[in-house]
């Protein structure tokens, strides 16, 4: 029999993306931040970890050797399926929040970029030839630039998001697989049951 703590670990799951939902509603706003965004990358992290380590128990499950007794084959099938079941949904409600964090995060920061391009391009247009006969003019300018442009700062944050981003749709497909395996897992368990009662 399986560990009694690790009979449904998947239970989490529901929770930790209703966290990142709530994060993710924050993204975008005056609420958001590099914080904000860092805690979102962790808890999204620790979710996927706990998804990666509930598909190893289930493995771990499916390699249990059947019990004697029909009624608890039977009986063992139906907890395998409600286990790998409840697993599905809530594997299924992760990632399509993991989906919409991914679009988020791409709108950001095409926002950011389209904002960088249009504020440099519009800085190109406007800038009028400037004599630099005194030190005022020349703080004029450089005040304007920075008014204008944008700064390392926020390339730097457009760097780390789609370095978020980059990780996020690496969990993505890491969910993918473990989607996969339970499809093998569910078929084979299938295959085995139908041997043991035919």
């Amino acid at each position: 029999s399986a560990c009694p703590t690790r009979s449904k670990p998947f239970a989490l799951l529901t929770p930790l993306a209703a966290q990142i939902r709530t994060l993710l509603n924050q993204l975008g706003t005056s609420k958001d931040s590099s914080k904000l965004q860092q805690n979102l990358q962790q808890i999204q992290h620790s979710t996927n970890v706990l998804a990666k380590e509930t598909n190893t128990y289930l493995k771990d499950l499916a390699s249990v050797p059947a019990p004697l007794s029909p009624t608890e084959q039977r009986q063992q099938k139906l907890q395998k399926e409600r286990l790998m079941n409840d697993f599905s949904a809530a594997l299924n409600h992760f990632q399509a929040v993991q989906r919409q964090v991914s679009e988020k995060e791409k709108e950001t920061v095409a926002r950011a970029r389209a904002g960088s391009r249009l504020s440099n391009d519009e800085r190109q247009k406007e800038e009028p030839l400037v004599s630099f006969d005194n030190n005022e003019d020349w703080n004029q300018m450089q005040s304007q630039e920075e008014d204008l442009g944008i700064t390392e700062q926020d390339l730097e944050l457009i760097k780390e998001r789609e370095s978020a981003i980059q990780k996020l749709e690496s969990d993505i497909l890491d969910v993918n697989q473990i989607f996969k395996d339970l499809a093998v897992m569910i078929h084979d368990q299938g295959e085995m049951i139908g041997k043991i009662l035919f």
